[in-house]
C-alpha cells in the first residue's frame, strides 16, 4: 500500500481543501473520518465536499449512511478497511480526514470490542443518575474507577453501561484491544493546528454561508421525519438551534449565534485533543500558502 495520509484539525480549518490537494498531487482517494459526514441528510450542515469537489479526487465513507442508522466507531473501521484495500487494490494513495479524533485513535491504536448499550440498560442509567452510578462502579468495577475522572458523569455512566451490558470490567476489555489497523509508524500523520482567533471567524463566516447554502431546508427535513434526538446523526451541531427558529422559539439572529458559539466551543474541544492525543502528528498552520503546506506533506 503506498503510504496513507492522516489528516485530522478541527472543524472549519481547511482540512478538505488540503486533502484534495495531496490527492490531486499524489493519485489519491480521500477516505472520510468525520462522524457526521457520513450521514446522508447532512451534507450542508456537515460540511461535506460539494459535488465539483467530488470530481476531482475519488472519495469513499461521505454521506452514504441512512440518517436513523445507529453507525459507530466500530462501524466506520470496518468500512475504512474496505476503503484502503481499495485503494491498495488501485493503486491509490489512501487520504483519510476528518475533525473526529476517537476514529483516528481507532485506526492506529486500536478498538476496544465492546458491544452497545441495550436500551434497557441505558434507561437504568439515565434513572440512576450521576452519584448512585458512581458508587455502583466503585463497588462493582473498581478497577475500572480507579482508571477514570469519576468526576466525568459521561465516562462514569459509560463505564457502568459496559458492566451493566456485560459482566466485565471496562478497563480488562481495554486491555484486550486488538492491534491497530494502522500504525504511526507506517502513515503520514498531520493535524492542522489554526490560531483559534482566526478559527472563529471562520467558524462564524461558515455557519452564515450553511444556512444560506440548505442547512435550514436539512433540518425541516430531519423534523418532518420525526427521527429521536437518540441518533448518533442527531448531533449535526445547528440543528436545534436552527429548528428552534423554524419553530419560533429562537430569532435567526440568536439561532445563529448560538450555533457558531457550539461550533466554537466543539473546536476547543478538538485542539485539545489534538495536543493531548495526537503530540506525535506533525501540527501545521493552515494558515500558511497551500504550497507551503503541500511541501510539508511528502509525497507517496
Amino acid at each position: 500500500m503506498r503510504k496513507p495520509l492522516l489528516l485530522a484539525g478541527p472543524t472549519a480549518s481547511g482540512k478538505s481543501a488540503l486533502a484534495l490537494a495531496v490527492a490531486e498531487r499524489d493519485g489519491g482517494v480521500i477516505i472520510n473520518a468525520d462522524a457526521l459526514q457520513v450521514f446522508e441528510v447532512w451534507a450542508v450542515l456537515s460540511a461535506r465536499p460539494t459535488a465539483a469537489e467530488l470530481t476531482r479526487a475519488p472519495h469513499r465513507l461521505y454521506g452514504h449512511v441512512a440518517a436513523d442508522c445507529v453507525y459507530s466507531t466500530g462501524a466506520w473501521l470496518t468500512e475504512c478497511r474496505a476503503a484502503l484495500q481499495e485503494a491498495e487494490a488501485a493503486s491509490l494513495r489512501p487520504i483519510i480526514v476528518g475533525g473526529t479524533g476517537l476514529n483516528f485513535t481507532a485506526l492506529t491504536s486500536g478498538l476496544a470490542d465492546i458491544p452497545p448499550t441495550r436500551p434497557d440498560i441505558r434507561a437504568q442509567a439515565d434513572a440512576a443518575g450521576p452519584n448512585q452510578l458512581r458508587a455502583a462502579l466503585i463497588q462493582k468495577d473498581p478497577i475500572t474507577a480507579a482508571r477514570i475522572d469519576l468526576s466525568n458523569p459521561a465516562r462514569v455512566q459509560r463505564a457502568w453501561e459496559v458492566w451493566a451490558t456485560t459482566g466485565q470490567s471496562l478497563a480488562k476489555l481495554q486491555d484486550e484491544t486488538p492491534p491497530p489497523m494502522l500504525s504511526l509508524d507506517e502513515v503520514e500523520a498531520v493535524a492542522l493546528m489554526p490560531d483559534p482567533t482566526r478559527l472563529n471567524a471562520r467558524i462564524a463566516r461558515r455557519f452564515e454561508a450553511m444556512v444560506e447554502g440548505g442547512a435550514v431546508k436539512e433540518v425541516l427535513a430531519w423534523t418532518s421525519a420525526g427521527w429521536p434526538d437518540t441518533l448518533p446523526a442527531a448531533k449535526a451541531i445547528g440543528r436545534r438551534e436552527i429548528s428552534a427558529w423554524q419553530s419560533g422559539e429562537l430569532s435567526r439572529d440568536e439561532a445563529i449565534t448560538q450555533a457558531t458559539i457550539a461550533t466554537r466551543q466543539y473546536a476547543k474541544r478538538q485542539r485539545t485533543w489534538i495536543r493531548n492525543r495526537f503530540a506525535r502528528w506533525q501540527h501545521l498552520d493552515p494558515a500558511r500558502p497551500i504550497e507551503e503546506l503541500l511541501d510539508a506533506i511528502a509525497p507517496a
